[in-house]
């Protein structure tokens, strides 16, 4: 296989913007004038059914599984080293994710001195801060990719029955008692979908075994929420006892395994479609800022409900009913068309990254300044942008720092290591 394979990046594509569909299509609104009170529409009755498809998480790292094997191998192939790779990827990443957290940094300030009121603000700088837990997973998973690959050489598909192992005795520590260790799915979940797509790489599967998949995923999926502890939906639900999503269970390998099979089976008529040369535009005018495209839709989406809520009065019609619908695609509209205007303006960031430097850090240095991004990263998921008492939110500027002292590192050669070097 080639180093791009465009079934890839439609995929990659196609889920980030069911995800972004679907993080719009959640928001259940309403102000009395003070406060902002906020639902889930897929609590509906029924509605969960719809999480089975717009969960496409596991859908976003079987491509990264996939496009980041591809990579390596063509890039050792023009005898680049891992570092080099590794530094390049992470570049990928983190840049985009500067004028986001610059922005944020400062804007809760701004808003509180227009008089914005500080309770719906909290919510909105909280849900954009959330965001940054994928980034933060992601940049984990590219950092052991190396090793990940080398044990796929050996060991074949014994690595994911390996992580889907330990995804199991995980939630069995998580509902006996132990719910701190559910967060270690962070990892075994989207690590053992990252390996399919590996396997993918190496050996796209057959329609039969495409069609085996995604009758095994979604009939396995079926048998976990009826005769286990897992909830129908794999999002989180606000009140739910369990989420399948926060922190991710095994039901989102079975489900993954689903999806995947699912667009397999679809591959030829993808691959035919994205052949001709609008759709080939348009995929890569997105593709070149996917990550963009992530990164600011709850902000467009935090904007919209902002003007709607607050300087409208408006309140989201129940979910379902002929009002709602009815409402939607103006609701959807606005939320694009902010989201294009902001991707106009901070899309470049990605779409222009500049490069990895020529003298390149030492590869622990690289390996290091990775960790500590995902670490600052997954610092900011953790605390929001929520204003702090002065000019900048507390939590949010401190893992800031972090997140950016990581970059430097991958980026520029430490002056300490170097006189270590020349010793």
């Amino acid at each position: 296989m080639s180093k791009r394979d465009p079934f890839l990046d439609v995929v990659r594509v196609l889920a980030i913007v069911l995800v972004v569909f679907q993080h719009w299509l959640v928001p259940v609104l309403g102000w009395n004038g003070t406060e902002l009170t906020t639902g889930n529409a897929y609590a509906t009755p029924g509605w969960w059914a719809l999480t089975w498809v717009g969960q496409v998480m596991p859908l976003v790292f079987f491509a990264g599984g996939a496009a980041n094997l591809l990579s390596l191998r063509s890039h050792r192939g023009r005898g680049g080293s891992d570092r080099d790779w590794l530094s390049a990827r992470v570049h990928r990443l983190a840049v985009p994710m500067l004028p986001l957290i610059g922005v944020w940094l400062l804007l809760p300030h701004l808003l509180t001195m227009l008089d914005v009121p500080s309770q719906p603000l909290d919510v909105g700088s909280a849900v954009v801060g959330q965001l940054l837990w994928f980034m933060a997973v992601y940049l984990a998973a590219i950092l052991v990719t190396p090793w990940l690959i080398k044990a796929q050489e050996r060991y074949g598909m014994r690595v994911f029955a390996a992580l889907v192992g330990a995804a199991v005795l995980v939630d069995v520590l998580r509902f006996s008692g132990v719910p701190m260790a559910g967060f270690l799915n962070a990892g075994f979940v989207w690590l053992a979908v990252h390996q399919l797509g590996f396997h993918y790489a190496n050996n796209p599967p057959s329609m039969r075994a495409a069609g085996a998949m995604a009758a095994t995923g979604f009939g396995l999926t079926a048998l976990l929420v009826a005769f286990g502890p897992y909830p129908l939906s794999m999002i989180g639900m606000p009140g739910a006892p369990v989420s399948n999503a926060g922190p991710p269970t095994t039901c989102l390998i079975t489900l993954g395994v689903g999806q995947i099979g699912l667009i397999l089976l679809a591959r030829p008529l993808i691959r035919s479609l994205v052949a001709r040369p609008a759709a080939a535009r348009a995929l890569t005018w997105v593709g070149a800022r996917s990550m963009s495209l992530y990164l600011w839709h709850m902000s467009a989406m935090v904007a919209v409900a902002g003007v709607w809520t607050i300087g409208l009065g408006y309140s989201t019609p129940a979910p379902g009913s002929v009002l709602w619908f009815a409402v939607l695609p103006l609701w959807i509209g606005s939320c694009a068309a902010v989201l294009y205007g902001l991707l106009r303006a901070f899309g470049r960031f990605e779409a222009q990254a500049p490069g990895p430097l020529v003298l390149q850090p030492p590869a622990l240095q690289v390996m290091l300044g990775t960790a500590v991004i995902a670490a600052g990263t997954l610092g900011i998921a953790a605390t929001g942008f929520a204003p702090g008492s002065g000019v900048m939110p507390v939590g949010a500027s401190v893992w800031s720092a972090v997140v950016l002292s990581g970059l430097l590192a991958v980026r520029y050669r430490l002056p300490s290591v170097s006189l270590v070097r020349n010793a």
